[in-house]
């Protein structure tokens, strides 16, 4: 079993009689779970405990000697406005429930009622108190210094607004106990994102991480669930599941969308019902970790053809993360490149290279398919095999996959699937031509050699073909207000 308290602080008991401590203890910890609570047979010490530590939930007896519950009570709300109190007595007093809901009581039973009531009863006061601390942790993290929340997103190197706005809203739903769900292209930085989410929710406990992509049925419900002695051939002793190992912390499942439907649906009643079943067990165990899951997978595209359920996806879903792919960040190039280029120089201790203006320039006209983390192996590569000076830009030319010239593959498509050119006269072999070039020339920031390259032709041909600007430029405009009179 996890050593992890539930809840995170204790349930205190209180009443004179000492059995029916012992026996509210046993079916507190048997329906729900709770391993932390406090029994007090005098009332005259609880106001002491109270002032010595922090308490969740107090359920509270009516009749006792000394102070009764009332008095209990009446003191409790004075002093403790925010703490959940709930009342017991031993026999159907309307007056008393009367009186204890005006004082401010949380609920009232009767000791006589069924016990799957008040068990209830104090599961409502454990989450009431939960949403209570919750809020006091989101009011103490907007209250901490920018710079001090600002330091669970420093494994990041960005300028991008867009990644700013990201950094804001994992911030805001970092108290949340809700799921989260991190969707993007492979590479672009889902993993850092749940350490950030763990950095800031709850960083002192564990972060624990999961692969769903190729577990089966069987290892995914015992990765996560674990097993008792016996549960299986083979089970010779008891093993802790991921989501024990992450009581306290965080349960990182990435490639959630890779997961078999009798895994989702496992999944699902986890999420659901906040409980689980060890293989070979029928005892539930609550789940007392923070989930984050990740998939490069479009789930609302798998949902509608029936590979991913609907009921699970809107349950992963309570908060969104669209990471974006690098291509549509290129703004952070620059700075991602030093960083990358001072690691990979000490890793191989080496001088950091200095960087040719134009490789930041061939860079973003690339679209990286494998995004940061195909970046990184470029200049790990690069690096690998620069001796001093100038960093080389023969060793990324080599990697990166040809490129091909501005709109040629769908320059005669539009998004209907009609002809750009249909109802008007085409546009000659050189305006095309010249708009292909001026196109290039801007995504190289006025670069021959790199427009030439993107054009698929010589440097010398371009030269040949810029010749005569004052046709090129011509030709530039006719052919776009050709397009735009098309459109």
């Amino acid at each position: 079993m996890s050593d992890e308290l539930y809840p995170w602080a204790p349930i205190l008991l209180v009443d004179d009689e000492t059995a029916w401590l012992r026996g509210m203890s046993l079916a507190l910890a048997r329906a729900l779970g709770v391993n932390n609570h406090l029994q007090c047979a005098d009332s005259r010490e609880v106001l002491g405990l109270l002032a010595s530590r922090e308490v969740s939930v107090v359920i509270l007896d009516v009749t006792m000697p000394y102070l009764t519950g009332e008095d209990l009570l009446a003191r409790i709300r004075q002093e403790y406005p925010q703490l959940p109190v709930i009342m017991l007595t031993g026999r159907n007093q309307v007056d008393i429930a009367v009186r204890c809901t005006r004082l401010g009581a949380f609920d009232y039973f009767i000791k006589t009622d069924e016990e799957e009531r008040l068990l209830a009863g104090v599961r409502r006061a454990i989450e009431q108190a939960q949403l209570q601390r919750e809020n006091r942790r989101l009011q103490d993290l907007l209250l901490q210094p920018r710079e001090l929340r600002r330091a669970a997103f420093q494994s990041f190197d960005t300028i991008s607004p867009r990644m700013e706005a990201i950094f804001r809203y994992v911030d805001a739903i970092a108290v949340s106990s809700e799921p989260v769900l991190i969707t993007g292209e492979s590479g672009t930085g889902k993993e850092l994102i749940a350490r950030a989410i763990h950095r800031l929710s709850c960083p002192d406990g564990p972060l624990v991480a999961v692969n769903a992509a190729g577990l089966d049925d069987q290892i995914f419900a015992d990765t996560l669930f674990g097993h008792l002695r016996g549960a299986y051939t083979g089970a010779q002793e008891v093993r802790k599941g991921m989501i024990e190992e992450a009581a306290g912390g965080v349960l990182f499942l990435d490639e959630v969308g890779e997961l078999s439907s009798s895994s989702q649906i496992k999944l699902l009643r986890l999420l659901q019902e906040g409980e689980y079943f060890p293989l070979g067990s029928d005892q539930p165990r609550k789940l007392k970790a923070r989930l984050v899951f990740a998939t490069n997978l479009d789930l609302e595209q798998q949902q509608a053809s029936g590979a991913f359920r609907k009921d699970l996806y809107y349950r992963l879903r309570s908060h969104r993360i669209a990471m974006p792919p690098l291509r549509e960040r290129s703004e952070d190039l620059p700075l991602m490149l030093t960083r990358l280029l001072h690691d990979a120089a000490t890793a191989m201790g080496k001088k950091v290279p200095t960087v040719p203006p134009e490789l930041i320039t061939l860079l973003r006209n690339y679209p990286f398919p494998g995004n940061i983390r195909e970046l990184r192996a470029m200049v790990y590569d690069a690096v690998s095999q620069h001796s001093s000076g100038i960093l080389s830009m023969h060793t990324f030319k080599k990697q990166l996959q040809p490129m091909d010239a501005p709109g040629v593959a769908n320059s005669t498509a539009t998004t209907d699937g009609s002809s750009l050119f249909a109802g008007r006269s085409l546009p000659t072999i050189k305006g095309v031509v010249a708009e292909l070039i001026d196109e290039a020339l801007k995504r190289s920031a006025g670069n021959q050699s790199l427009a030439a390259r993107m054009l698929g032709i010589s440097p010398p041909a371009l030269c040949k073909r810029l010749k005569n600007s004052a046709d090129t430029v011509s030709a530039v405009a006719e052919t776009r207000k050709g397009i735009k009179h098309h459109g």
